[in-house]
Parts: C-alpha cells; sequence; structure tokens
C-alpha cells in the first residue's frame, strides 16, 4: 500500500527522507534547507533557485520536512557543530537553526543491519517502509522522497543484499520517490527491477556529481570536439571523514571510480590510459582535494598538459544538489511521471541517461524544468 496519495503541493508538506541521516551531507542539507527558509543565507549553489525553474512548480524549500535512517545515535544538532568546527558550516549556524535540527533528529529511526541483528530481508524492509508510514503520517507529508546519502558500499556478492537495497525496496513499497546519490547497488539490485517497472515512482542516480568527475564532465568534451588527442588522464582524491574511511575499502573505491571512468569514455570515445587514486586522509575531515593530470597530444604531434587542482568541502557541494533532486522528484511524482529519470542526469556521475556531457545534461534538465511547468 502506497504512503501518499497524489495530492496537490498545496495540501501539505513534501516529506525528505535521508538515508544517513546524522552524516555530513544530510546534516548539511537540514541545516541549509533551515537557513535558506529563514532567509538567513543566500542558495548559492542551488539550481532549483535559478529563474529557469520559477514556473516548475516545485515545492518550496519551507515546505520541505525531513526524517531518516543512520545506525550512529549521535544527535544531529551536535553533528552541525562539529561541522561548524571544521569550517563546513557558518559558526553561527548550528546554533540559528538549533530548533529545526532538535526536530529533525527526533525523526530519525534506527538503521541497519547491525552486527548482530538477525533479522531477514523482508523483516529489516518490512521495518524500514513501517518507519517511512509512521513518517508520513506524522507530519503529514504528501508524498516523500527517499535519498541515499550514506557512505559507500561495496558491490554486494551474488544473491546479497546491501543495506542500501533495502532502503531502496521500502522506498518502492511505500510509494516514495526515491534518489541513490552514492555509487551504492539502492535501487539497482536485479531482484527489484520488477517491483521498480511496478511501483508508479519516479527515480534517479546514480552517484552524486560535485566535484573531479564535475570538472572532468566540462573538460573531456572541450578535448574532443576541439580534436585534441587524450594520451593519459589520471587522477588522485585526498579526502577524510566517513567518504574517506569507506573508501579505504578497494571494493568501495572501484564502485566510486566506476562513475568517473565512465565520464571519460563517453565524452573521449575512448578509455585513455591512467587511474584514479582514492586515500583517507582524517586530518582533512570533510574537506578534500582532486588533482588531475591530463596528457594530450596537439596539431603536429605536439605534446601538452593539463593539470588541474580542486580543493573543496564535500558536503557544502553535495548538499544543494540533494534538496535540487529532493525537489525534483517530488514534483515529478505530483505531475504523474514515474520510472527512471534520465532529465536528471545532470546531477550524476552514472546517471541513467545516455550523455554524460554537462551541457548536453543541462539542456535537458532545463527542458524538464519546462515540462514540469505545464503539469501544473
Amino acid at each position: 500500500m502506497s504512503v501518499h496519495a497524489h495530492t496537490p503541493a498545496a495540501a501539505g508538506p513534501t516529506g525528505v527522507w535521508l538515508v544517513g541521516a546524522r552524516g555530513s551531507v544530510a546534516t548539511t542539507t537540514v541545516a541549509g534547507c533551515a537557513a535558506l527558509a529563514g532567509g538567513l543565507l543566500a542558495p548559492t549553489g542551488l539550481v532549483t533557485e535559478t529563474p529557469a525553474f520559477a514556473h516548475s512548480g516545485l515545492p518550496e524549500l519551507s515546505g520541505l520536512v525531513f526524517g531518516g535512517h543512520d545506525t550512529s545515535s549521535s544527535p544531529l544538532p551536535k553533528r552541525a557543530e562539529q561541522l561548524a568546527e571544521q569550517g563546513v558550516l557558518p559558526h553561527w549556524l548550528p546554533g540559528a537553526v538549533h530548533g529545526e535540527l532538535t526536530a529533525v533528529d527526533s525523526r530519525i529511526r534506527p538503521g541497519g543491519p547491525l552486527a548482530g541483528d538477525e533479522r531477514g530481508t523482508e523483516e529489516l524492509i518490512d521495518a524500514f517502509a513501517a518507519d517511512l508510514r509512521e513518517f508520513a503520517h506524522a507530519t503529514g507529508a504528501v508524498r516523500t522522497v527517499v535519498v541515499n546519502v550514506a557512505s559507500t558500499e561495496p558491490a554486494p556478492g551474488p544473491g546479497e543484499w546491501p543495506a542500501s537495497s533495502l532502503y531502496a525496496a521500502a522506498a518502492l513499497r511505500t510509494g516514495c520517490s526515491y534518489v541513490n546519490f552514492t555509487p551504492s547497488t539502492g535501487l539497482g539490485h536485479p531482484r527489484l527491477a520488477d517491483e521498480a517497472a511496478r511501483a508508479g515512482t519516479p527515480y534517479a542516480g546514480r552517484d552524486g556529481k560535485t566535484g573531479q568527475t564535475l570538472l572532468r564532465a566540462v573538460l573531456a568534451p572541450m578535448f574532443r570536439q576541439r580534436a585534441l588527442q587524450v594520451r593519459a588522464w589520471s587522477g588522485t582524491n585526498l579526502l577524510g571523514g566517513g567518504d574517506g574511511a569507506a573508501l579505504a575499502d578497494p571494493a568501495a573505491a572501484a564502485a566510486k571510480n566506476a562513475g568517473k571512468e565512465r565520464v571519460l569514455v563517453d565524452n573521449l570515445g575512448v578509455r585513455p590510459e591512467g587511474d584514479v587514486h582514492i586515500d583517507d586522509v582524517p586530518a582533512l575531515g570533510d574537506w578534500k582535494t582532486a588533482w588531475d593530470h591530463v596528457a594530450f597530444e596537439g596539431f603536429l604531434g605536439t605534446r601538452m598538459v593539463l593539470q588541474t587542482i580542486w580543493q573543496g568541502c564535500d558536503s557544502a557541494l553535495a548538499a544543494p544538489l540533494v534538496l535540487d533532486l529532493a525537489r525534483l522528484l517530488a514534483r515529478a511524482h505530483e505531475a504523474g511521471l514515474s520510472g527512471p529519470r534520465p532529465e536528471l542526469g545532470f546531477y550524476f556521475k552514472d546517471p541513467d541517461g545516455d550523455s554524460t556531457s554537462l551541457a548536453q545534461q543541462y539542456a535537458a534538465l532545463l527542458a524538464f524544468a519546462d515540462r514540469l511547468g505545464e503539469h501544473r
């Protein structure tokens, strides 16, 4: 049974259920939304707040209500204070939105499976689905978007059910839209294909494009369009925090790097020499540095090099994308759209659509904004 009926946006709030709700990205998303809704800060980085989306009928930021799952018990206000100490959030922001953070924290439910949890797959999915139903009932949310922002998982073995897929199954069974912002399996589990086709809800993924791959999606088409032959493209990432620890696992790193490689292959037409290395540097916390070294050949065989350095805060780069996707999927659901939404490939390393060129993806996104406006 679906949690949500097809109800106009004005009838009630829009739910955003964050898997990994006490992590850095989720905390920055919740604190940032509260700050923007309260007029405390400008919506920098939020594409859906640009004029192109003014007519699309998206839910207002003030109309979003948050909850989620997490295996951590650290309170959300405390996590926000830690992020402020690292310079991720303005130092004054945790205090200014303390009430909103506390309210969301009360709606976070224990995730899983935890060590020693003897519940089977169906029991876990049922439990997570019950949490989603209770959230909708308690908040009055007319529809909910489930967004996976948890740490990256290794690819599962045959027959295994990773946690990300349990949450995705719960979203399907409760009529919620779904976003996989990670490279984890999520809705891509083969056992969920038929259920996803029957669910009648929109979904998008996977793996948010926030830094190094965003830059690659811009630069790779440039080389091809200028007929410059890329001989090698190598990269290194230094990052800390939860992602740094998770990606120290080679299997998890492999899942992450697959999307980075796809952007190059799609846009260059060949796979250049070189790999991406990911190093866990705990001292960096939520900040990351990405280096790229591009060896290319120009006119008369002249050999040249382009090097880039990207230094950024992962959570501050990801949070506005999470808000954009939640608003767009909620509106798509309201408009009666279902299935994969390739129009949202602009936001992902490994999108549902064919193109990984940022310019083409942005054009598709703007066309989608117009389409949503026509359904009002």
